[in-house]
């Protein structure tokens, strides 16, 4: 992953990620305030994450864009842990 699309997941993670549901987020577009897609943590429906195994079939890599990204990091920096029961 290219160090401009990590540079765009980090300030998505940071201002433009909002949990749905388990497992499902809308994540703002990057280049189009307007825009947002849906997000789990294995698709996009960006058209990136869709082109891409047009360019990158049969070669065993997986799918992968900068809201994924940053979904990824706003999970590891921003989302608050479930709490144990009981306590």
């Amino acid at each position: 992953m290219s160090a401009n699309t990590i540079k765009k997941a980090k300030a998505l993670a940071k201002d433009g990620v909002v949990k749905v549901e388990d497992d499902l987020y809308q994540v703002k577009s990057s280049s189009d305030p307007a825009k947002s897609y849906f997000v789990t943590s294995e698709t996009c429906e960006c058209e990136g994450f869709k082109n891409f195994y047009k360019f990158h079939h049969g070669k065993g890599l997986k799918a992968n864009c900068s809201h994924l990204e940053a979904i990824r990091i706003f999970k590891k920096t921003y989302e608050k842990p479930k709490s144990a029961k009981g306590k």
